[in-house]
């Protein structure tokens, strides 16, 4: 076995492409788009690169590839957290403890030149997909979400990365007989008359304003969370380029207080994956036109973000914005995935389990001193 490390367009394309020959015969595995996985290696396109170093690199057996692995620093990361961590992602592997004990000492020495002490993953080069999946392998991954083979978790552990924290994930479905509980109903029906707040829908003609409202209430309300790093209006304006021809009017919503002043949104976004899953990462010839058709048709949703400015947090206005987007795409067979929250996350676990919301993932983020 031997490690070569990316050098040539052509050496990149073998490394994204990696996870079809992977994952080829697995019924549950949906595979991405092949355009949007490069954009994720391509500065045009992924502001987030400006501000990594990495190196990404490829495990032979002979002429066959037999795992990936990426080793990177975020500068922003770095500054804001003031710890010298690390991240690996992009992980793939046979099962074969020495071919990953070989990738991720790979990783762990490109970041030790770097001068980095701990190292943590799986961590991507795109915002919310990290973790490994631990529990809930079925169904399906939903859109902008991992997924592993189940022993990837026993090698990370038996190289002695250890859990630093794990993502739940919750689902609710209207189909299995999902009805907002009546206490819940009371409860927001309170909250909105105490503080005068109003749940809109996201007004398209003014999409740049309602993406600087998500951007500001976004490093505002999340700076205290585990993991946030704050966003580069290059990345809002990425996020908010390529989500403009995904979402739905009615799955993006505001909370404002009585003034009229936004206090907190949520985004829901349809579960494309539903359609990815027969078109082999492809586009052409006739992959696009049943994405355009098939996204307003969905009705499969996750639950990408929520976030409520600390002085209105902890006053049920989560719940509020729940319900209401609820209400907003309720159909007779909705499904709504919340995905994820932070384990430790007590508010926003009580707030999601109040509402019967059921168990449906687990994701874990690992990390070792390499110092």
């Amino acid at each position: 076995m031997h490690i070569s490390i990316i050098q040539s367009k052509n050496d990149l394309n073998k490394f994204i492409e990696l996870p079809f020959q992977f994952y080829k015969n697995d019924p549950v595995w949906v595979p991405p788009l092949l355009i949007e996985l490069k954009a994720q290696f391509n500065f045009r396109r992924n502001p987030t690169l400006l501000h990594l170093e990495y190196e990404l690199f490829l495990l032979y057996e002979g002429d066959t590839i037999i795992g990936r692995i990426a080793a990177f620093i975020d500068t922003i990361a770095l500054e804001f957290w003031k710890e010298p961590i690390g991240f690996f992602g992009y992980y793939e592997c046979i099962d074969n403890l020495m071919a990953s004990k070989l990738l991720l000492d790979t990783a762990a020495n490109s970041l030790r030149k770097r001068g980095i002490k701990k190292m943590r993953g799986p961590w991507t080069f795109v915002s919310q997909e990290w973790g490994l999946v631990l529990e809930g392998f079925t169904p399906s991954p939903t859109v902008m979400a991992p997924y592993n083979r189940p022993y990837y978790n026993d090698h990370l552990k038996k190289y002695g990365l250890e859990k630093i924290k794990d993502l739940l994930c919750y689902y609710i479905s209207a189909q299995e007989g999902y009805k907002i509980p009546e206490r819940i109903l009371n409860l927001t029906d309170n909250v909105a008359r105490r503080y005068g707040i109003k749940v809109r829908r996201i007004e398209m003609k003014n999409y740049e304003q309602e993406v600087a409202s998500v951007v500001e209430i976004s490093n505002i309300s999340l700076i205290e969370n585990w993991g946030y790093t704050p966003v580069t209006k290059d990345e809002a304006d990425a996020m908010a380029r390529d989500l403009k021809s995904v979402i739905q009017p009615n799955a993006v919503l505001f909370a404002e207080d009585q003034s009229g002043k936004p206090i907190g949104f949520i985004i829901a976004i349809p579960d494309i994956n539903l359609i990815l899953k027969n078109l082999n990462g492809k586009l052409l010839p006739f992959g696009w036109v049943k994405l355009l058709y098939g996204i307003p048709r969905l009705r499969h949703y996750r639950i990408f973000a929520l976030a409520v400015i600390p002085e209105y947090q902890g006053k049920g206005i989560d719940s509020l914005i729940y319900r209401a987007l609820y209400e907003s795409l309720y159909t007779e067979d909705i499904w709504l995935e919340i995905n994820y929250v932070l384990e430790d996350n007590f508010p926003m676990n009580n707030a999601i389990q109040k509402l019967d919301a059921k168990p449906l993932r687990r994701y874990r983020i690992y990390e070792r001193s390499i110092g």
